[in-house]
């Protein structure tokens, strides 16, 4: 069953449930894999809808920081459930230790030092960690490595 599959069962389990909160969130989240799919015209497979989960992710991060500093602790704990039913379409994470490990590889092979290679090292990671790792710490590491 692909991710989209277990993802429209879910809105479906939601509806009979009658759990408002759950439903609302996984109806964004369907809404946002079909405006993809109608916008470039292409079936999306379980990497692409990795990568709008994660996007939708990342937005409610930066709505949870922003209503914090505002002390809209209401609209920071409506996030918040909505990030927790996001974060459940999301594969297992690599750990810090295991990011550390691919982006030394990766340095290695493409032969990248310095600042000056960010770029080149930032795309060969995408494309290998895409889905796998939170793009923050993989940022993060990638500035480690090429620092030393």
């Amino acid at each position: 069953m692909s991710l989209k599959d277990r993802i429209t069962e879910d809105m479906k389990t939601a509806m009979r449930a009658k759990d408002s909160a759950r439903l609302l969130t996984i109806r964004g989240l369907l809404a946002a894999l079909k405006q993809k799919e109608v916008d470039e015209r292409v079936t999306l497979d379980d990497a692409a809808v990795i990568a709008i989960v994660d996007k939708l992710i990342k937005q409610r991060k930066d709505s949870i920081s922003q209503f914090a500093g505002a002390g809209r602790t209401d609209l920071v704990d409506k996030e918040t459930a909505e990030l927790q039913v996001l974060e459940g379409y999301l594969p297992q994470r690599l750990s810090a230790d295991e990011i550390d490990t691919e982006v030394a590889k990766i340095v290695a092979e493409l032969g990248a030092s310095g600042p000056g290679d960010m770029g080149k090292v930032m795309g060969a990671v995408k494309m290998r960690l895409a889905g796998k790792a939170d793009m923050s710490l993989v940022s993060a590491a990638v500035k480690r490595s090429l620092s030393k």
